[in-house]
């Protein structure tokens, strides 16, 4: 069975709301965040200390956009993938990769230095120029997104569930109302969807189960 390594609301909810959608059997291990801080263990499992990790088998995964693209293709029935023959096939792999490494990456300086720093080392210039960037890296979605429901393909694909975390994490950080309009119509659809709802779901129910905070490691920060 599969094996998946999460925390609250971090990048491992991306392969968790794939599962989700795939309706594959897995096993949920929760972590407080960071969990190379909290559980030295974790270290002798993935030495990078990080979430998502994925154990399927032989198979060992610790990027989540990675494992997003390894889980839909192994339900291909589920049209969870665009195949290399399908002519969105570029968009698929290229809206995979921009959740993560174009619109992730600059809100890990937010949360960094906007949540999780002592408040005598927070920047809020650094966080606000980040967020912008963030921002403005999503208006390139905005004409697409006023005519296509989804990314690619006419279809939700994995490449949602990417884009969609981002867009979750966005949220979180109080960048939601700084939408467009088409993103926010997107973000609302998202939410919508049964299967991110299950995921929101059983996370907590497994946060609350193995002893974890169910709470967003960066709500948490803002107390700090």
């Amino acid at each position: 069975m599969i094996k998946l390594h999460h925390c609250i609301s971090a990048r491992s909810f991306r392969p968790l709301w794939l599962l989700e959608e795939l309706g594959l059997p897995y096993e949920l291990v929760m972590h407080p965040f960071p969990p190379r801080v909290h559980d030295e263990a974790f270290l002798e499992l993935n030495p990078l200390g990080t979430v998502p990790a994925l154990f399927d088998g032989e198979v060992v995964m610790t990027e989540s956009a990675a494992i997003c693209q390894y889980l839909a293709s192994r339900l291909p029935e589920a049209g969870l993938e665009v195949a290399p023959d399908e002519p969105a096939y570029g968009d698929y792999l290229n809206f995979l990769h921009f959740g993560e490494a174009t619109l992730t990456f600059p809100q890990t300086l937010v949360l960094r230095y906007g949540h999780f720093e002592p408040p005598e080392r927070r920047q809020p210039q650094v966080v606000e120029d980040y967020a912008r960037w963030c921002l403005s890296r999503l208006r390139t979605l905005a004409p697409r997104l006023e005519r296509e429901p989804f990314l690619c393909a006419g279809r939700f694909t994995a490449a949602d569930v990417s884009v969609g975390y981002a867009l979750l994490l966005a949220s979180h950080v109080g960048l939601a109302e700084r939408f467009k309009p088409p993103v926010a119509a997107y973000w609302e659809r998202l939410q919508r969807r049964p299967a991110f709802r299950r995921a929101l779901g059983v996370e907590r129910e497994a946060a609350l189960a193995q002893g974890v905070s169910p709470e967003p490691a960066m709500e948490m920060g803002k107390a700090c």
